[in-house]
């Protein structure tokens, strides 16, 4: 039977074979422009190519957070945590 750092391995591996070859495959920026200014013309053609999705976008990505931001305080104040952790 396969144990779970075994799997874990073979899937870094995969995961390095086939997101380079996706990087390369899709990098169409320039070498020297950084992460932002990649980011910033990313965003500006994604909402003028529809904008109603870009906010969509924006939302559900607010509400994903909220919803994590929420569970962590459930966590915190249902299974007393803190105590747990030492704080």
């Amino acid at each position: 039977m396969i144990g779970a750092i075994e799997i874990l391995i073979i899937v870094i591996i995969f995961g390095i074979i086939y997101g380079r070859d996706a990087i390369d495959k899709t990098f169409k920026k320039h070498a020297e422009e950084g992460v932002v200014e990649s980011f910033a013309v990313d965003v500006r053609d994604f909402y003028k190519k529809d904008p109603k999705r870009l906010v969509l976008l924006v939302a559900g990505g607010l509400g994903g957070f909220v919803f994590v931001g929420l569970v962590i305080y459930w966590a915190f104040t249902r299974f007393d945590l803190p105590k747990m952790i030492g704080l």
